[in-house]
């Protein structure tokens, strides 16, 4: 580990210049002690480091000395330097090696050029979280990841949808991080099959390993089966006569599946307003939405749904016309 140590130490002098020793016990999670030992065993070794105290001193090393690595164009590095390190490799825990790694990449260009990596880095940000979530506990993701690399099977308990535990031996073939959410790809029975992680309550890994079925492709069972999820949803459909200043919106509640659904609508009047049929995950979400549309929607079908938004229109008027008096709360 000290090799690791001296090796990060060197680098981060190399790419972010003069920094104090409490500045780098901090960014390498040792004491300051533990810092000037190794800017000594650095300096036996050859490198030309040294200290200054007193306001506006530090660390740094001399200006002629670099490590070296070739075989990456500017561009290239200027590519990677992009990024920011996503949260899900955060989550594998793999988020430290790999920001070691960019500071190796980092510390192996002219300092001329510094500059400009920090300036494309303000630039770029990858925000994976989808709105309005927040971070579900993953304890055993990382146990999964264990696995998955050492091709081990796993053990593991997962909550039932009537809340009870189903525990089970399961080949774990790969991960997969989509809009906020870890999955494992399991293999049970000659089966291959998804959950979430945040599902499982117990994960533990055994000592037998397995062998992978000849020709798995993990993005393309991930492609497939995303696609078979989305078909298997339930569906509540209505069909509905839709104002023209709405149709824009209907994209961010429906998505690009929207132009397929307008493509096969129908004109109602020579006003614009157009007759679609709208998916909804159930009764319920279908009322609850066409009543934020207010106006610009109207219900043609199935009539249950037409007569229910009535009747939630009507009690919601008559509430407010009822408590809109000088005594009201």
């Amino acid at each position: 580990m000290r090799a690791d140590r001296l090796l990060s130490l060197l680098l981060l002098l190399q790419t972010c210049g003069r920094m104090t020793a409490e500045t780098l016990a901090a960014e390498l999670e040792v004491s300051e002690r533990t810092i000037y030992r190794d800017i000594d065993a650095l300096s036996a070794a050859g490198v030309p480091i040294y200290t200054e105290r007193g306001p506006g001193g530090g660390c740094c090393l001399m200006d002629h000395y670099r490590t070296q690595l070739t075989g990456l164009t500017d561009d290239e590095l200027r590519a990677l330097f992009l990024l920011s390190i996503p949260a899900p490799l955060a989550d594998l825990g793999v988020h430290a090696d790999l920001r070691g790694a960019l500071l190796k990449l980092n510390a192996a260009r002219l300092p001329a050029h510094h500059e400009a990596a920090q300036k494309l880095q303000q630039r770029l940000h990858l925000d994976w979280t989808w709105w309005f979530e927040h971070a579900t506990p993953v304890p055993y993701l990382s146990t999964l990841h264990t696995a998955v690399q050492t091709d081990r099977r796993v053990r593991i308990a997962y909550q039932s949808l009537y809340g009870g535990l189903i525990e089970t031996e399961a080949a774990p073939y790969g991960l997969v991080a989509k809009a906020g959410a870890w999955y494992v790809v399991l293999a049970r029975h000659d089966h291959v099959d998804a959950m979430r992680v945040s599902d499982i309550r117990q994960a533990q890994i055994t000592a037998q390993s397995f062998t992978r079925s000849p020709g798995f492709d993990l993005a393309a069972f991930w492609e497939n089966w995303c696609a078979g999820f989305e078909r298997s949803r339930p569906q509540y459909l209505a069909r509905v006569r839709v104002a023209p200043d709405l149709i824009p919106l209907l994209r961010w509640h429906f998505g690009n599946r929207i132009d397929d659904i307008l493509t096969d609508a129908g004109s109602s009047n020579g006003q614009g307003w157009r007759v679609v049929t709208l998916p909804f995950e159930s009764f319920e979400a279908a009322r609850e939405r066409i009543l934020g549309y207010g106006r610009a929607v109207e219900v043609l079908e199935p009539r249950a749904l037409r007569c229910s938004v009535i009747d939630f229109a009507q009690q919601i008027a008559g509430f407010y016309a009822s408590n809109c008096g000088d005594d009201a709360p």
